[in-house]
């Protein structure tokens, strides 16, 4: 019986094989290093990479990270704990800025700052960060910031984000981001839980047009946080703001008189970069620690790989900061690399759908990595909009942060990449660090597939008894061996650590990795994730997992975005209910209803019938995009749907319709 609680039903078949074309591959850094190794296979290579993991992630810390002193040793591996570059010296600002502020890259840019007002636009060359971080590290150390000590950052999507944020690490100050659209109460939690000794935000930032008091939230989360000494303002907008003279700093009253060179700390490669929390809408936030070790390394190398980086691109990943995604593939890797930025303040449809389109095509953007959430936004409001701007400086394109549905994935290579290019979807969790499956420029592509682990990394698909299910079976996402990038703790609850994500299958290979995702493994062998391993909905014995259901009604011509949930049923056990988001200008009717449900039928097979589907204006998120069915069913069910703070849109819960 065990074994049958992992496994799901596999309903939806892709079979569309989208190749590269031969130029992206000739010329992508990944087959310039197969070359020079001698691989004749993509095969070939990813498999010997992450068969000869420790072997390949030594040469991978010599070629993307300097170090101040060499490691002894590549990895010791004591589960569930690893410790990566052991008896080195390395600091991942020193990485990001230093090396280059002092190499030619010291003047180019590094950041391209867009505001969300009109032709609010600054840029940052790396010896403008340089000494800016280095203004700001001085000015935390006048503050009483030493190594060790917690701070967090409470601020939007402005370039003064990512130097708070390098500054602490420039002196081994372990960072903690809260995304700036997150409540009052969540901000306390996270200051709280980490018992930080400094709070840094901003008078307020721009929203949709409206400005945002970030000030007021952030002063009520720390009025209960004693540990809390000072309180850093950097001045955004102007309003008037509450103020304590006795706590509060303006951020460029403190840098004025500081010095531009900060000696830079020379740390142990576990020595912690920074705790992210997540949402915590399914309880305590759980605080995950990454060290800069394994940042200095797993992210650039990933980046570079998967994203083909060269020295002249513009890259625009459009997550938030205070998301992995943003600390990963905004700030460290793409800084270490040397790469040119975007970071973008305001909303993707203000002040209407054409604004990321026009950002493209005035900064020149070649490589884009984005949310299926925001593709399936753009696919409601028409291929018109991309249509009005000139995209053509794009190159390769990405997605992130949940399953992305074939029918978006072809939207979006139709309308963004002209039919032409390449979707580099990537699978990973704030907890990795890295991306962990993912294709490179040189893979065949399968529209919402992740294809395979990436160099250096093992996955694999298991049942509850720790076997590996078989080609075309759902199950667990499981990762099979340590890599730098890889959390390494809890804050202060190694317990739950431990429970979270070793102990399902400790007794049967110590060490393997639950990642809390569903999916399974075609007759290829690439990847699909079906999603969290909650989400599954049990139909007359058949496990059939919420994002294939999904999936299958944004294949629907009318259908811009679903949510689907289990309603318990006395015969079947449940039965799937449909929340459809439908595109811009289409009318709502019973018909249509009904043709959305026999639509659904005719590409999962009968058992995927849906017994209702309702529409909505919008369904629960995350601010990070993901589908909050679990508040949907709350909602739909009259039960008390908990805390929804962290929500990017609680509006839209009192939408869902009660079923019941």
């Amino acid at each position: 019986m065990a074994e049958e609680t992992a496994k799901t039903a596999v309903l939806l078949e892709e079979r569309r094989l989208f190749h590269p074309p031969k130029e992206l591959v000739e010329n992508s850094n990944v087959m310039q290093w197969m070359k020079k190794k001698g691989f004749k296979t993509e095969k070939e290579m990813r498999e010997w990479c992450s068969k000869n993991y420790v072997e390949f992630w030594d040469e991978m810390a010599k070629t993307y990270a300097d170090w101040f002193e060499p490691y002894k040793q590549v990895l010791d591996w004591k589960p569930p704990y690893a410790k990566w570059f052991v008896g080195g010296k390395v600091n991942m600002a020193y990485n990001a800025v230093d090396r280059h502020a002092k190499s030619w890259r010291r003047n180019k840019v590094a950041y391209i700052g867009v505001g969300e007002p009109l032709g609010d636009v600054r840029k940052f060359t790396y010896g403008d960060l340089y000494r800016e971080v280095n203004k700001f590290a001085n000015g935390l150390k006048s503050l009483g910031v030493e190594k060790g000590d917690r701070v967090s950052i409470y601020m939007p999507m402005i370039p003064e984000l990512p130097i708070a944020m390098l500054a602490c690490a420039k002196i081994g100050a372990i960072h903690s981001v809260v995304f700036s659209g997150f409540s009052s109460k969540a901000y306390a939690d996270r200051v709280i839980d980490a018992e930080s000794k400094i709070s840094i935000t901003v008078d307020g930032f721009w929203r949709r047009g409206k400005i945002v008091e970030l000030k007021k939230q952030a002063d009520e989360a720390i009025q209960d946080a004693p540990t809390v000494k000072h309180q850093i303002v950097y001045k955004r907008t102007g309003q008037d703001i509450p103020w304590n003279k006795d706590r509060d700093i303006w951020w460029h009253d403190l840098v004025k008189d500081q010095p531009a060179e900060c000696e830079t700390e020379q740390l142990d490669p576990e020595h912690r970069l920074f705790i992210l929390y997540t949402s915590g809408t399914t309880g305590k936030p759980k605080g995950i620690e990454h060290a800069h070790g394994g940042y200095c390394v797993g992210v650039p190398q990933t980046l570079h790989w998967v994203f083909d980086l060269k020295e002249d691109d513009v890259w625009w990943c459009t997550a938030d900061i205070g998301w992995i995604t943003g600390h990963s593939y905004i700030v460290y890797g793409p800084l270490s690399l040397g790469a040119t930025s975007i970071i973008y303040e305001g909303s993707p449809d203000y002040p209407d759908f054409g604004r990321w389109w026009s950002i493209i095509e005035e900064f020149g953007v070649n490589v884009l990595y984005t949310a299926p959430t925001a593709i399936r936004m753009f696919m409601r409001a028409g291929e018109q909009w991309p249509a009005k701007y000139n995209m053509k400086c794009l190159r390769l394109l990405g997605t992130v942060g949940e399953p992305i549905n074939p029918e978006a994935w072809v939207w979006y290579r139709k309308n963004i990449g002209r039919d032409e290019l390449q979707i580099m979807d990537t699978w990973w969790q704030t907890e990795t660090g890295t991306f962990i499956g993912s294709p490179l420029p040189i893979t065949p592509l399968k529209p919402g597939s992740c294809t395979f682990a990436l160099p250096g990394y093992s996955m694999d698909v298991w049942d509850e008894a720790g076997k590996p299910v078989p080609p075309g079976e759902g199950g667990n996402i499981v990762i099979l061996e340590p890599y730098p990038s890889m959390l390494r703790d809890f804050y202060k609850d190694p317990d739950r650590y431990f429970r979270t994500y070793w102990e399902t299958y400790w007794n049967v290979r110590a060490g393997t990795y639950l990642a809390g995702d569903k999916g399974r493994r075609d007759e290829d062998g690439y990847f699909w994730i079906q999603g969290r391993i909650d989400d599954v909905i049990k139909v007359a014995g058949h496990r059939i997992g919420n994002s294939e259901v999904e999936s299958a009604a944004v294949s629907h011509p009318k259908v811009a975005e679903a949510a689907v949930i289990g309603k318990p049923d006395p015969v079947k056990g449940e039965v799937i209910i449909v929340f459809a988001i439908l595109r811009e200008g289409v009318q709502e009717s019973e018909e249509l209803k009904k043709d959305i449900a026999k639509h659904i039928r005719e590409t999962l097979g009968p058992v995927a019938m849906p017994e209702a589907v309702y529409f909505v204006k919008d369904v629960p998120k995350t601010r990070s995009g993901k589908i909050m069915r679990r508040v949907i069913r709350a909602k739909a069910m009259g039960q008390p749907v908990g805390d929804i703070s962290t929500l990017a849109n609680p509006e839209a819960v009192d939408a869902i319709p009660k079923i019941v």
